[in-house]
């Protein structure tokens, strides 16, 4: 018997992010483990390798939960160790890769630059060539993987963008199986009319004639007469059955037998003051009108709980000849409106479909003081088979197509847009930033570096050797630092303005000012 590991995903979950937090640890450590570890050693190497160790481990710690933490506490430490820079391109790419917003994490590389250019410049007066040098790190090794990872957080959310646009569509195909499977209850109702509803009404029109016959004894005319009485109920159980397979729900919410006075007396009890007022000629309706009055009843006095609480209601049934008239008024709330949300209307909407099909019409509107009155007309008979196969066939009748808004794309279309967009731009911005922000820091390196350094090649040419440094026309006002490589003692540098890193070109050497030698650095 093999037993199966069943450890908890959660647990697994935490056990994997632990073991690649600790190689990230291992792997931006590595660099300033390997420094501290190397002679010579300082005093107080050992404690500050552990404390600068210990900082990586809270980077990386808060990488999970708040990676501009991270990326701040590696900046920080690049002040104290130069290696931290090889961890600034790694909390770069997971701020990006983890932050939702872009906002905080731009708002720091402008502190950190003007921070670092005033600091350079300003306090620490380093030259142009270092704040060039440093600004350029910034940029490659931190806005740079910035953007990476800004760009893989964008296509993860194209991918779950896409995930959930295939579920919606997922769930429309089933919404259209639905719709197609109620267009075929109603067929089957109206087939049902058509086939059993005929052969019932010859059934009992052959019973009828039985019942009528003049030689026929009485105990075969009143078992005719019962057949006849059986067809009749078959036939109104057949209407019945007709209307709950038109139900979108497949089964009818009127609990069995529940007339209009027990939902009066329901909402006695729960409080409600309602006052009924019915005649005793509509005790007895027919099956699709009974429906009809119940729904309108129920309907009405579930609005007037919920948008009038406290307001008395009246509800009235009468019939006049073949109609019945079902009316519901009730009050304006004594203390306003409970807060609820806006009313759309599709219980209405669904009460007119209801009345109509029964063959009436529905009436309603608020009334000037304030209250609101609910009217129905329905018919007091039983509607011709005719009426019944025209009501089937309206619900086999096509949908209209949608227009106006239903024609805009669903949200999870314009989710899906909106996300490859954003990935399109972060890509976009990916590549031409980095591009457009080293040519700005050229262009505002440039004019610092060559300001009094240049030296064309024509004056260049004139310059003899043994002439005095002050008899030299046109030679710059300001030097260039000396160059580590091919740098001498008693010699002048000066550029010939090349772009972008305006680099030392010339080489003039003096001894007792006077011009002893001239040379072109290559």
């Amino acid at each position: 018997m093999r037993i199966l590991d069943s450890a908890p995903p959660a647990w697994s979950h935490r056990r994997r992010r632990l073991l690649l937090d600790v190689l990230l640890w291992a792997v931006v450590a590595a660099p300033v483990g390997y420094a501290g570890a190397s002679p010579p050693y300082p005093p107080y190497a050992l404690p500050l390798l552990v404390g600068k160790l210990l900082l990586l481990g809270v980077a990386v710690e808060a990488s999970r939960r708040q990676p501009l933490v991270a990326l701040v506490l590696v900046v920080l430490g690049s002040l104290v160790d130069g290696n931290f820079v090889f961890a600034i391109p790694v909390f770069s790419y997971l701020a990006g890769r983890r932050s939702p917003t872009a906002g905080p994490v731009v708002a720091v590389f402008v502190l950190i630059a003007a921070g670092g250019t005033a600091l350079n410049l300003l306090l620490l007066g380093t030259g142009a060539a270092t704040w060039f040098l440093l600004a350029s790190v910034l940029l490659f090794a931190a806005v740079f993987p910035w953007l990476v990872g800004r760009y893989r957080r964008q296509q993860q959310e194209l991918a779950e963008a896409g995930r959930r646009h295939v579920d919606a569509l997922t769930r429309e195909q089933r919404g259209a199986a639905e719709r197609i499977r109620l267009r075929e209850r109603a067929r089957i109702a109206r087939e049902m009319h058509d086939s059993l509803g005929h052969d019932l009404s010859l059934i009992a029109l052959r019973a009828g004639a039985l019942e009528v016959a003049a030689d026929l004894d009485e105990r075969h005319r009143a078992a005719a007469a019962e057949l006849r009485a059986s067809v009749s109920a078959a036939t109104e159980r057949l209407h019945e059955i007709i209307g709950v397979l038109r139900e979108e729900g497949g089964a009818s919410l009127r609990p069995s037998g529940e007339t209009v006075a027990d939902l009066v007396m329901g909402a006695r009890e729960a409080g409600m003051a309602v006052r009924l007022d019915a005649a005793p000629a509509v005790a007895e309706l027919p099956a699709m009108t009974g429906h009809a009055a119940h729904r309108i009843v129920r309907e009405a006095l579930t609005n007037a709980a919920r948008y009038a609480p406290g307001a008395p209601v009246d509800v009235r049934l009468t019939r006049d000849g073949d109609r019945v008239e079902v009316t519901v008024v009730n009050d304006p709330p004594p203390a306003g409106p409970l807060p609820a949300p806006p009313s759309q209307g599709s219980g209405l909407l669904a009460l007119a479909e209801r009345v109509r099909l029964a063959g009436g019409t529905l009436d309603a509107d608020h009334r000037p003081d304030g209250g609101f009155a609910l009217r129905a007309v329905l018919p007091a008979t039983a509607p011709p088979p005719e009426a019944i196969g025209s009501a089937a066939e309206a619900e086999l009748a096509p949908w209209p197509e949608p227009s106006g808004s239903a024609q805009r794309p669903t949200d999870a279309e314009r989710r899906l847009h909106d996300a490859r967009r954003r990935v399109r731009r972060s890509l976009l911005v990916a590549l031409v930033a980095p591009v457009g922000f080293a040519l700005v820091l050229s262009l505002v390196y440039y004019p610092v570096a060559t300001a009094g350094t240049v030296l064309d090649q024509a004056t260049f040419d004139q310059m003899r050797v043994g002439t005095a440094r002050s008899e030299l026309t046109g030679l710059p006002r300001r030097q260039l630092e000396a160059p580590t490589t091919v740098g001498r003692a008693g010699c002048e540098y000066y550029t010939d303005g090349n772009f972008p890193l305006a680099e030392p070109t010339w080489r003039l050497c003096f001894t007792d000012g006077r011009l002893v030698s001239k040379e072109w650095i290559a």
